[in-house]
């Protein structure tokens, strides 16, 4: 979760501050994908909140990022890869763990490639402690070495 630069940070460290903090909020903004959907068809009707809360759903990360920036909505939840460098905006951080949708981003050689040794350097690459580094500085975790 995010909000404007410079102003309040709400308290999200449990599920009925989080809830607080999206009814207190003017507007919250969220994405059209696949978490937007999430949020808007399951979570937030989870929660007891759909009816009690204005939403503006934008269909790319950056536009409703930007709807806090300017002001226009008061909270943005969306993936924390796709908040922290947007100017603006504050992080206030992760929403608890216990309503966290976790997604997985997996890579394979499918069948009938045609460069499967290039397949598999990117495999590696991705796998390697280099990409580590660069997934938790977007405020995502890698998957753990077997």
């Amino acid at each position: 979760m995010s909000v404007r630069s410079e102003t309040p940070k709400p308290d999200i460290s449990t599920v009925e501050a989080f809830r607080q903090a999206l009814v207190s909020a003017r507007v919250v903004a969220v994405l059209a994908s696949t978490s937007g959907i999430y949020l808007t068809t399951e979570f937030f009707p989870r929660l007891g909140i759909a009816d009690k809360i204005d939403t503006k759903i934008m269909p790319r990360g950056s536009q409703s990022a930007a709807l806090v920036a300017s002001g226009d909505a008061g909270i943005v939840v969306q993936p924390i890869s796709e908040l922290l460098q947007v100017p603006g905006l504050d992080f206030v951080g992760r929403i608890p763990a216990e309503l966290q949708l976790i997604q997985t981003f997996v890579a394979a050689i499918v069948a009938g490639s045609t460069d499967v040794e290039a397949s598999r350097q990117l495999i590696a690459f991705l796998a390697s402690d280099r990409a580590a580094t660069a997934i938790k500085n977007n405020g995502m975790e890698p998957v753990e070495k077997r």
